[in-house]
């Protein structure tokens, strides 16, 4: 976790922002090849969030372990929140976990950041009775064997508060190629963790994918912050974004 005086009611999150396995596991029987690769994590993801973190002056919490131990972007009961498989890769460690196994991971890892999350959303609230809640995350240039040839893109599912005008100000710019719920939807049941501590509560969210070749650098990271710093301050400065989702502007 981030902590800092925010200047802002928002709070940034990053689900998969590490490849760290818990020693007992034995890397999951994961070749270190694939642990370093996205397979594992977000590459990239926890450095902008980071960065952005401290250019906006707002807290941050980030996961502390990969989603290969339990993704904490998936609901529990979903097949994929300890996924036997991903791209390809087959995860030993992941295969017939039992329930006991199951709940463990998830007493010791999966909550405690949800937890976390949720104690700072409500912190954010003395600022703001519906503080925004901003995800990032970010994808594979080819992934399944095919190309994506977004630079980034702005997942959203409802509320376009956020997201409408954040996808108007990056489109200006013939630079970069913007997917508009792309190359991930940000449709309900996607992004649970929007799900569950944003749209359920009619808060302001976005989530965020960016390609990992543009932010696997600390050059990239930082060019990646300045766009969208720039793009988003606009946004979250208007004081009026901070009430709950009714459905209607």
């Amino acid at each position: 976790m981030l902590a800092v005086a925010p200047s802002l009611p928002v709070l940034l999150v990053c689900d998969h922002a590490s490849r760290r396995i818990p020693e007992s596991l034995q890397g999951l029987g994961v070749a270190e090849k694939d642990l370093r690769s996205h397979v594992a994590w977000d590459i990239g993801a926890a450095a902008v969030t980071r960065l952005l973190s401290r250019t906006l002056r707002v807290p941050a919490v980030l996961a502390g372990y990969s989603r290969l131990v339990v993704d904490c972007n998936r609901r529990l009961d979903s097949s994929t929140a300890f996924p036997e498989t991903s791209d390809g890769v087959v995860i030993p460690g992941n295969l017939g976990l039992d329930k006991t196994e199951r709940q463990c991971r998830a007493e010791a890892l999966y909550w405690p950041y949800h937890h976390a999350v949720r104690d700072q959303l409500a912190a954010l609230e003395s600022l703001a009775v519906a503080p925004a809640l901003v995800a990032v995350h970010s994808f594979t240039p080819v992934f399944a064997a095919s190309a994506r040839p977004w630079h980034i893109g702005v997942l959203w599912d409802k509320d376009p508060r956020i997201a409408v005008p954040l996808l108007d100000s990056l489109q200006e710019s013939t630079e970069y190629h913007v997917g508009n719920n792309e190359p991930y939807s940000g449709k309900h049941p996607h992004d649970f963790t929007i799900d569950y501590h944003a749209e359920a509560g009619g808060l302001p969210n976005i989530s965020l994918e960016i390609r990992q070749d543009l932010i696997d650098t600390d050059a990239g990271a930082e060019k990646w912050v300045n766009i969208l710093a720039e793009a988003l301050l606009p946004i979250l400065s208007d004081q009026e974004l901070y009430s709950h989702w009714s459905g209607t502007l």
